[in-house]
């Protein structure tokens, strides 16, 4: 039997015969007697708990404080100053072919994935002229990570042989939540220090991803980073290329999975903020909203950090102190920078859907969103203009928002100079401070699916699992798991998932990370020095 909205193993995992299937609990197709569940935030996490929920007949109440679904991947119309109706954005996102249950959730109104598009490629440029490629790599590891190294022009013979294979013997063997409890006392940046990577490829590789995480490497955990390195290059083989949604976010995504689950039967409320949510006498949880107050038997929280630790502070009998205690630790990482432009010119014609970019004054990357977006598309072929939309992340919360603003559109000129004699007809810039920070140190606190009530469960991308998700995979895998929690409970079927191999997936580079592990640890010298102090260093900015 397959799972609501799958059409068997393909449609679920993809290319790579390694992945990893997770079999759902087993139980009842369908709940004996309907329950009842709230689902808070309607993000990613939120809609995925929320459609496996309905699909299995739990009655389900979707909350939403935006007046749009789909969180940090959400849209919204707005009005040029040239009378054209558009839909804004946070901003670009990567829709890898890893992110095997996003797609799953993705499948329930699109089965073929019709309303994503491949882009050909995924370029890095660094300030100083180097300039990698994805397009030819490999996808089946090691291959992967070697063919990388031998066609990007950032890494060099003398580099390579100047690197520390010892340090980075970790990135061979990554599996979850092993590598927090070695990597995560170790920032991104000091972890690639010790391996001495080469830093012209680290710009171009490693801190791309790092900011992606909306954080400096100095503040991220190394464990957060080899976990990436293992999703993309030596964990999997779907390779480095995605695609991104051929319309904007809401009629691509969101607008029809709100048709799918009023479908089954769910409640979508949005604009709808809950103000607290309290266990309920002889059980369940009342939640109360800005329209009424209603009870039910579980609770779904899928909010982000701030919002997950606000609610909680207003809800003074949620959960068990030590939990309390962990969400309330939880921080948002430095604030981040969209720039859309309606520019009157197109861009040249060979330049890249997408583009990442390194040491260019705090630009991270480039899109032309007229290259696949089929709104932007419309636009720019009606008034023989371009859409060009600017990411900074991780940005310095004391620099002045204008002077920012002005800097990062200065900066597309260096990169993409014929944009200097562009009009801009009009531009959004979208300032937002709501992204995860994942500190060094931080895994251990970090708040799990189940809570000490069994009613009670938490999902999105903050949420600590022992699966190799991240990013919007994480998010979506929690949500699901956290309807699994409620369904196990019940008695009724779940969610089957797909990851990544759980392990290095290279027997042999297995056995030599575990060997020089083992050597390490049992022989006092410099080398295991080294490591015990490294392991006890904390990031130099956090």
């Amino acid at each position: 039997m397959t799972d609501p909205g799958q059409r068997g193993p393909a449609a679920r995992r993809g290319r790579d015969r390694q992945a990893r299937v997770l079999p759902a609990h087993p139980g009842a197709r369908r709940a004996a007697e309907r329950p009842t569940a709230a689902v808070v935030g309607g993000g990613i996490a939120g809609l995925a708990a929320a459609t496996a929920l309905a699909e299995r007949g739990v009655a389900v109440t979707l909350y939403e404080r935006e007046p749009h679904l789909g969180g940090r991947v959400g849209g919204w119309p707005t009005r040029l100053r040239d009378g054209s109706t558009v839909t804004m954005s946070r901003g670009f996102h990567a829709f890898f072919r890893q992110y095997y249950n996003l797609r799953g959730l993705l499948r329930r109104t699109d089965p073929a994935l019709d309303r994503l598009a491949a882009l050909p490629d995924y370029p890095l440029l660094h300030a100083d002229g180097l300039h990698d490629s994805f397009r030819h790599v490999p996808r089946t590891p090691p291959w992967s990570a070697l063919g990388f190294a031998a066609l990007s022009s950032s890494f060099r013979l003398r580099d390579l042989r100047a690197m520390n294979p010892v340090a980075a013997l970790p990135l061979l063997d990554v599996s979850v939540p092993e590598v927090y409890h070695r990597l995560d006392d170790i920032s991104a940046y000091d972890f690639l220090e010790t391996i001495r990577f080469p830093e012209q490829a680290r710009h171009l590789a490693f801190e791309v991803f790092s900011r992606s995480f909306f954080a400096d490497p100095r503040q991220l955990s190394a464990a957060e980073m080899a976990l990436m390195f293992h999703i993309y290059f030596l964990g999997s083989a779907e390779g480095l290329l995605f695609d991104v949604p051929r319309s904007p976010f809401p009629e691509a995504l969101w607008e029809p999975l709100a048709g799918y689950l009023a479908r089954h039967g769910a409640q979508v409320r949005t604009g709808s903020p809950v103000e607290h949510v309290a266990p309920a006498r002889g059980g369940g949880f009342e939640v109360a909203g800005v329209r009424d107050e209603r009870r039910y038997d579980a609770v779904v929280l899928a909010l982000d950090a701030d919002g997950l630790r606000s609610l909680v502070a207003r809800s003074e009998r949620l959960g068990d102190p030590m939990w309390r205690q962990g969400v309330a630790q939880l921080r948002a990482a430095p604030p981040f920078l969209v720039t859309r432009l309606w520019l009157d010119r197109p861009v040249a014609p060979d330049r890249p859907g997408f583009l990442g970019t390194s040491a260019f004054g705090g630009l991270d990357n480039i899109s032309v969103l007229n290259r696949w977006e089929d709104e932007a598309a419309r636009w720019a072929a009606r008034t023989g203009g371009s859409v060009v939309e600017l990411h900074a992340y991780a940005v310095d919360p004391h620099t002045p928002r204008t002077s920012q603003e002005r800097h990062l559109i200065e900066q597309l000129h260096r990169v993409y100079p014929e944009t200097r004699a562009a009009r801009v007809v009009d531009v959004r810039h979208e300032w937002r401070q709501d992204c995860p920070l994942f500190p060094v140190g931080g895994y251990t606190d970090r708040p799990a699916v189940r809570t000490s009530d069994p009613g009670l469960v938490v999902a999105g991308d903050i949420v600590r699992t022992n699966l190799p998700v991240a990013l919007m995979e994480r998010a979506a895998t929690t949500g699901f798991l956290a309807a699994n929690a409620l369904l196990e409970r019940w008695g009724v079927r779940g969610q089957s998932l797909w990851t990544v191999p759980d392990r290095g997936r290279v027997a042999v580079l297995r056995k030599v990370a575990a060997w020089a592990g083992n050597r390490e640890s049992k022989r006092p010298g410099p080398r295991a020095r080294e490591r015990r102090a490294l392991g006890g260093r904390r990031c130099r900015a956090g």
